[in-house]
């Protein structure tokens, strides 16, 4: 089979969240399938920094809007472990310094931009190959469904190929004015509940849901919540009614870039057979932080995170006197949203000697705080599928976390009698619940080490490389295939 993904990131070559790195990792998981794979992605200026060259795969492409017409190019991007990667080059909508948009708001014409990244897609696979599957991203790349649904119906080159979309995050919708039906020649009998309006607006990401054949989300526990008032973002009406066609996969994680066994960015590498390195990566992390006078007996309790309120930082505000009161080192790394960021500063320097922060995108500390931390805390709110939480089991970082989504899904309870389980879940989304779970972790790490050593080596074990996701996935796209055929 052909599969197409169309995405607005793609690791190596841009990255904002977890939606690169599923769009960098699973296409070369496919390949090794015996599938043939093609990543469309935008030209961003920061594209062009890793991608300099200009090879054109179609010199010229016309797209047409309400009043006036664009033209795009569609660039080489090279094969990458069997995958090949096509740049939609249109230098007045990408060619900035942001992707989505500024400081200051989103890019007022983002419905502009990403509608013709859509249609160049589908017009770029008319000359270098129609896929059997679309498997397209999140709201930026739903107008792919939305459009061979529509406009291209009765298009004999697309009229077989089918979609498949993979919600990353229900939160991100992409809603525009009514008149964005008109400006993407769509037509206006498609502005309804039923299909994308939502509330007197044009809803991109509900239009990939209801005209793709099936719709994926990246946990088994997300895909239920998602269905709900709580979690559903007003989507939960549509996704229950597409409740046949939606389907939970765990993302999996790049093992070859997070294995405490050849990690390139730490400073010893350690198996769950030697875990002397892993104290040695403590001392160098707590080095890093400027911290070198902590104990071994202290426990290092580690964050790397975009702050925002979705990640559940306003708890650790209230249970940060109670936490810092105790005999704990609190490492944190990530930016944000300057309320949290200021919390976290505030945090390093009313505690001085027990919290340490790092307002900063910083990906070698970020493994080294995997590596040398022994608690890994995500409280989050809500979390799709979360990735460094499988990361910290890998590293025998014990993670503490909130029964959501991919959290739920990849975390186990410690149970003391049987010995099993790989961390710590709490369920309500109060503080008090989550130092509890805390204290749990404390618990066993001051007074079983035995245990301790027990629960790190149950998480190293685990393996959520992309092996499974991929095969699930492959399966979904003979399913969308036989469906079109």
């Amino acid at each position: 089979m052909h599969i197409v993904f169309a995405a607005s990131e793609c690791v190596p070559f841009v990255k904002t969240g977890g939606l690169a790195d599923v769009v960098g990792a699973l296409p070369r998981e496919i390949v090794k399938l015996g599938h043939k794979v093609t990543v469309y992605i935008p030209y961003y200026a920061q594209v062009r920094q890793k991608a300099p060259d200009k090879t054109y795969l179609i010199q010229s492409l016309t797209i047409p809007f309400e009043y006036y017409n664009r033209f795009v190019s569609i660039l080489d991007g090279g094969v990458r472990d069997g995958v090949q990667f096509c740049f939609v080059d249109c230098p007045e909508f990408f060619d900035r310094e942001g992707i989505y948009g500024t400081q200051t708001g989103d890019y007022w014409e983002n419905w502009e931009r990403f509608g013709l990244f859509c249609r160049a897609t589908l017009e770029a696979t008319k000359q270098l190959g129609v896929p059997d599957v679309f498997h397209i991203h999140d709201w930026q790349a739903a107008m792919v469904a939305v459009y061979r649904q529509t406009v291209y119906y009765f298009d004999p080159a697309l009229r077989n190929a089918g979609c498949l979309l993979t919600i990353h995050n229900a939160g991100y919708q992409g809603w525009f004015p009514p008149q964005t039906t008109e400006r993407l020649l769509l037509p206006w009998d498609i502005f309804t509940k039923d299909n994308v309006e939502q509330y007197d607006t044009f809803n991109f990401l509900k239009g990939g849901i209801v005209y793709s054949d099936i719709i994926t989300t990246v946990s088994r526990k997300y895909a239920e919540e998602i269905q709900t008032p709580e979690f559903g973002n007003a989507l939960d009406g549509v996704l229950h009614k597409r409740a046949a066609d939606l389907h939970g996969i765990l993302n999996g994680v790049d093992y070859s870039q997070w294995d405490p066994a050849t990690d390139h960015n730490i400073a010893a590498h350690y198996t769950p057979q030697n875990l002397a390195g892993k104290a040695e990566c403590r001392r160098d992390l707590l080095h890093a932080f400027g911290a070198s006078h902590i104990p071994d007996t202290t426990p290092v309790l580690g964050i790397v995170s975009r702050f925002a309120t979705m990640k559940g930082f306003d708890m650790i505000a209230q249970i940060a006197d109670r936490l810092l009161n105790d005999d704990v080192y609190l490492v944190a790394l990530g930016t944000g949203e300057p309320y949290y960021e200021n919390l976290f500063r505030s945090l390093h320097d009313r505690f001085l000697g027990k919290a340490s922060v790092r307002i900063a995108y910083d990906d070698v500390l970020a493994h080294k705080v995997e590596a040398g931390s022994d608690l890994f805390l995500m409280p989050s709110r809500y979390e799709p599928s979360g990735l460094n939480q499988m990361y910290s089991l890998k590293y025998g970082t014990v993670p503490v976390v909130r029964a959501t989504g991919g959290l739920d899904d990849s975390v186990e309870e410690w149970n003391p009698e049987t010995r099993t389980g790989t961390g710590f879940k709490f369920y309500g989304y109060n503080p008090s619940d989550l130092l509890a779970a805390i204290e749990r972790a404390l618990d066993l790490f001051h007074n079983d080490k035995d245990g301790w050593r027990m629960l790190m080596l149950n998480g190293m074990a685990k393996d959520f490389s992309w092996k499974k996701p991929a095969a699930e996935y492959a399966a979904l796209y003979e399913e969308v295939a036989r469906r079109r055929s």
